[in-house]
């Protein structure tokens, strides 16, 4: 897979962010990809719990409502159903989007796998049209197999949403 060079040095610092700070890498590595793509304007990790996918950390102008998702339902959903990555350029046309902010014009999310096994995914909305391009696509694969790399190490996963950077929850509430 073919990724533009643009991408290169942030590749970098991810595989070092993972490697140093494995605990602490995926509220880093949302971090940074927020921080350093402007047309990423939220940036979250779900982790896959049991039957539904359970939002990590994020960054973003606010907080999602979407805190719990089953799998098979919307976008997010059916990225983790099939194990595939899917890009909306026009979330407006695609029955499937759940509805979160406004101001979002299109999505993409990028499963995160453990060998055959979908144990989370990267989702990134963006404010206009068709903001994900293949480029995107490839760069953000690329992201989600080294953030595979952690499994078992993480996910702890929090049962409430908390931002990038923040620490998350201790314990789960069930």
């Amino acid at each position: 897979m073919f990724l533009p060079m643009e991408f290169s040095q942030e590749l970098s610092e991810i595989r070092t962010i993972i490697t140093l700070t494995p605990r602490e890498a995926p509220d880093r590595v949302v971090e940074l990809l927020h921080d350093r793509f402007p047309h990423y304007d939220w940036v979250g990790i779900y982790w896959v719990e049991r039957r539904d996918l359970v939002l990590g950390p994020w960054k973003g102008p606010e907080a999602t409502e979407h805190t719990r998702i089953p799998i098979g339902k919307g976008v997010c959903g059916a990225a983790a159903a099939s194990g595939r990555t899917e890009v909306v350029p026009d979330v407006s046309k695609d029955p499937r989007y759940l509805a979160c902010f406004a101001s979002t014009k299109s999505e993409i999310v990028v499963p995160i796998r453990a060998g055959t096994r979908v144990i989370g995914e990267i989702d990134i909305d963006g404010k206009e049209l068709n903001a994900f391009g293949p480029s995107d696509r490839a760069f953000l694969e690329t992201v989600a197999a080294l953030l595979a790399t952690l499994w078992p190490v993480v996910p702890e996963t929090p049962t409430v949403a908390h931002p990038a950077g923040q620490p998350a929850p201790a314990g789960n509430s069930s």
